[in-house]
């Protein structure tokens, strides 16, 4: 088998995600993996039935697999990928393979968030969406869930502010869970990315949430929750935060709302009270402030580079060309660079969240200061 379709198979080993890293790790590269196979396994004791799926992997699922992906412009990110997002990696358990419906680099982008109640309140739904907001104006990505609720409630308000979204499933990419929300799920992958650790044809078990909640958390800087009761799964999610290092804030609300608890239980313990988007960017400020160091460390040395460096699409590229080196509007850069307004201004968004471009007073945009 060939790299890609020794990454597939291995994430479909009957096996929990820290065996498999674990077994990763003991070969140095997967491809190895399956080539000692046998080697490897005779060292450890591991069911019967993960061995026989070393020995003889289900290369008819791989082909089903690589089928799809390649059917549907998936990207399939592994630990070391170049576009793995680097914040997910630092976790203690990251997944082992991204399968990514959209924008990949939507992942590195830094963000936030927000999760809570299925059956939230009005005012429930309502803050969630002005937090979002709020969020996507500050050039922060939204991340969730997918679920219908606050997670429902934040993607769309990220997406109505022109911002980015990401949403984590606790299943395949191939189907949408919940159905109800398909048509957010298209408008998150155009403008965002739709995110999975499972492979395709793997169904929400309930089992699956919690592993999905520690992607959420492990993408995030912080994690904000909005309506959850003492038995939510943003519970979990909050608690996954913690356990990161990533910040958790919590929106307290009615001693009489049942919905309250949850968030009245995580202030108790050590929650940040969160009233208005402000009391979010001044704890996650430093962490902002390392990832744009982290950043500017990461670009070329070679000066001719440096415009390029870090920019993940032949869009971006294309567009900061097109952008030379005076102050540009929207309409200039749509008849530079033959894209539409809407992909213009998604691209420039983008950049500029990156530090390559910035904006100006009467809707133009320039390269930003040391990136010419």
């Amino acid at each position: 088998m060939d790299e890609l379709s020794c990454w597939l198979a291995l994430a479909r080993a009957p096996t929990s995600n820290r065996i498999k890293l674990q077994l990763l790790k003991r070969c140095c590269s997967v491809t190895a993996l399956f080539e000692s196979a046998h080697r490897v396994l005779e060292t450890l004791e591991l069911p019967a039935a993960l061995r026989r799926y070393f020995r003889r992997p289900d290369r008819d699922a791989v082909a089903r697999d690589r089928d799809w992906i390649e059917s549907t412009g998936c990207s399939v990110l592994y630990l070391g990928h170049p576009h793995y997002p680097p914040l997910l990696a630092t976790i203690g358990d990251a997944p082992l393979l991204l399968y990514v419906l959209g924008d990949v680099a939507a992942l590195s982008i830094p963000q936030v968030a927000v999760v809570g109640s299925r059956n939230p309140t009005p005012s429930g739904r309502e803050h969630a969406a002005a937090f979002a907001r709020a969020l996507a104006e500050l050039k922060l990505g939204v991340t969730s869930g997918l679920a219908v609720g606050i997670d429902a409630a934040a993607h769309a308000a990220a997406l109505a502010a022109g911002g980015f979204t990401v949403a984590v499933t606790g299943n395949g990419l191939d189907k949408i869970y919940p159905a109800a929300n398909t048509r957010l799920a298209a408008a998150v992958r155009g403008h965002g990315a739709l995110v999975s650790e499972f492979p395709p044809g793997a169904p929400p078990r309930a089992e699956h949430f919690p592993q999905r909640n520690r992607l959420i958390s492990g993408l995030s800087l912080g994690v904000l929750v909005i309506e959850a009761s003492l038995k939510s799964g943003s519970l979990i999610t909050a608690r996954l935060a913690g356990d990161q290092g990533r910040e958790v804030f919590a929106v307290p609300g009615s001693i009489d709302n049942p919905l309250s608890k949850g968030c009245h239980r995580l202030l108790r313990d050590g929650a940040k009270l969160t009233e208005s988007v402000s009391d979010i960017v001044s704890e996650i400020a430093p962490m902002l402030a390392a990832t744009a160091e982290s950043d500017a460390n990461a670009t070329a040395d070679d000066e001719s580079e440096r415009n390029s460096a870090g920019v993940k699409s032949s869009s971006d590229r294309k567009l900061l060309r097109a952008l030379g080196h005076d102050p540009a509007s929207v309409d200039t850069l749509v008849e530079r660079t033959g894209l539409t307004a809407e992909e213009v201004s998604s691209i420039l968004m983008g950049l500029e969240m990156q530090g390559y471009v910035s904006s100006l007073p009467g809707g133009l945009y320039s390269r930003a200061t040391g990136r010419h």
